[in-house]
């Protein structure tokens, strides 16, 4: 059976959402990091990046989460646009557009606003402008269509709502201003069963939520940089 690394992150629940929505079978593997289980050296063999998400499939490993949406996609034949090269190029273009802009962007925008031990101004600046940025044109891509692709419900989507569901978090609290299509999107997706069942599989596991020292050290070990 497929296990399913992950914790309540938007990058785990891209894939939560995705195993949901396709009925795989699987087994969940909750990985706490705040209690530094993403170091653990069998944790490490299956994703070196020591991050969630991660599955092992039949024994193949996949790390990183649009990786595995696309790997559990393609092998399901599910939540695809059609089997068109215009289709295929955008698939991947939107995809890689969430991978390597919105998440990296929001999740920097979140650090910087709430984490860093010193204040950085023009770090929560720079982050929090481009996290936005990467999200405009997300919304107006939704203008004339229902989901990022057209009409067809897809893992861009998937990939979108994982970090989108967090806008307030990433931006602030006027986080949703001036993004109405991306808004309609978020506030649809919940409705769906499966999102039901992602959002209660996190909601499974008592996952330590105290950002202590030992907290701080599993998932900001740059600040101890030096120590013995």
């Amino acid at each position: 059976m497929l296990q399913f690394y992950y914790n309540t992150g938007p990058n785990p629940m891209k894939v939560a959402l995705f195993l949901e929505e396709a009925g795989l079978a699987y087994e969940p593997v909750p990985l706490d990091m705040r209690k530094g289980d993403q170091h653990r050296p069998a944790y490490l063999a299956i994703n070196p990046n020591a991050k969630a998400p991660a599955i092992v499939d039949d024994g193949v490993s996949v790390f990183d989460s649009n990786a595995i949406l696309l790997y559990l996609a393609e092998k399901t034949g599910t939540f695809l646009p059609p089997d068109t090269p215009k289709a295929r190029a955008d698939l991947l273009s939107w995809l890689m557009f969430v991978a390597t802009g919105v998440g990296p962007y929001s999740g920097q925008s979140v650090h910087f606003r709430l984490y860093t031990p010193e204040p950085v101004p023009y770090a929560v600046n720079r982050y929090a402008f481009e996290a936005r940025r990467h999200y405009a044109i997300i919304d107006r891509k939704l203008t004339d269509s229902r989901w990022v692709l057209g009409e067809d419900y897809t893992i861009v989507d998937m990939a979108v709502w994982g970090w989108a569901r967090l806008i307030p978090r990433v931006l602030g609290d006027d986080g949703w201003n001036g993004l109405p299509n991306l808004k309609r999107l978020v506030d649809e997706i919940p409705g769906r069963p499966a999102a039901e069942r992602a959002v209660a599989l996190a909601a499974s596991h008592a996952f330590k939520t105290e950002m202590d020292e030992e907290a701080k050290r599993h998932m900001f070990p740059s600040n101890y940089q030096g120590e013995r």
